[in-house]
């Protein structure tokens, strides 16, 4: 096989709403959008079918809104909402570099988006189209986890890669404890046994339950992405089997 030969022929990718302001507080970072934008194009040429699922945290979130007073279901889908944006503003920097991308919105919305329709999604993929799933699951009470490995089922992923600002899974939080250890491989039952901060437990499990491997990453190093997709030891792998040491 070719050193940069992909391992996976679908994949899901699993991004923040805060990994598209880059330094800022909240909104959307033009530079660091083109970033993300250039490097998932490059992986999408090399015949990996691709289907994303974007947060909206850099926007408004909904939990947070929720514990200052708001009613949570208006607040979640304030915050499905947001996703939304943050996908249309992917999909504009994805298609000016030439692949040809489809937002799906669990939401009708249908100016803007195509409603998520699973069977369509999967032939955008078989056509080589790039497909941002929006909106969540369109219900209140799920996080765009449980979107993500709901949809990464659906459509028959091979893995669910998140991108996050850490470079895997910890025994405890690397930002506040400098003696944090790194788990290269991890079991969904130890992950749900031990509450590591990966997923929500919904999330977890429907992976678990799917056989559906996570691989966590930083997407703060460039050609993350690529890396995982080719197969070179990225981050933390979440699978089955018998749990770590």
């Amino acid at each position: 096989m070719a050193k940069d030969a992909p391992i996976y022929r679908r994949v899901l990718l699993k991004l923040s709403g805060e990994a598209l302001m880059g330094d800022g507080n909240y909104g959307i970072e033009p530079r660091v959008i083109e970033e993300i934008a250039e490097e998932i194009a490059q992986v999408h040429r090399l015949g990996v079918e691709m289907a994303l699922v974007i947060g909206g945290g850099n926007i408004f979130r909904g939990v947070s809104a929720a514990s200052q007073g708001m009613d949570r279901a208006t607040a979640d889908y304030m915050g499905m909402l947001a996703t939304v944006m943050n996908a249309l503003a992917l999909q504009q920097a994805l298609e000016r570099r030439g692949v040809t991308t489809r937002v799906q919105s669990a939401i009708d919305m249908k100016e803007v988006a195509e409603p998520y329709i699973r069977r369509r999604a999967i032939r955008h993929l078989e056509k080589g189209r790039i497909v941002i799933f929006a909106a969540g699951t369109g219900l209140p009470f799920f996080t765009t986890d449980t979107a993500a490995a709901l949809r990464a089922v659906e459509i028959g992923a091979s893995v669910l890669l998140k991108a996050t600002k850490v470079d895997g899974v910890y025994d405890s939080d690397p930002m506040k404890d400098a003696g944090a250890r790194k788990y290269d491989r991890v079991t969904f039952s130890e992950v749900l046994q031990k509450n590591l901060k990966v997923m929500d437990a919904t999330a977890i499990s429907m992976a678990r339950d799917h056989n559906l491997p996570v691989i966590v990453f930083s997407l703060r190093k460039r050609g993350n992405i690529h890396k995982v997709v080719v197969g070179q030891t990225v981050g933390t792998l979440v699978e089955g089997g018998a749990d770590a040491e």
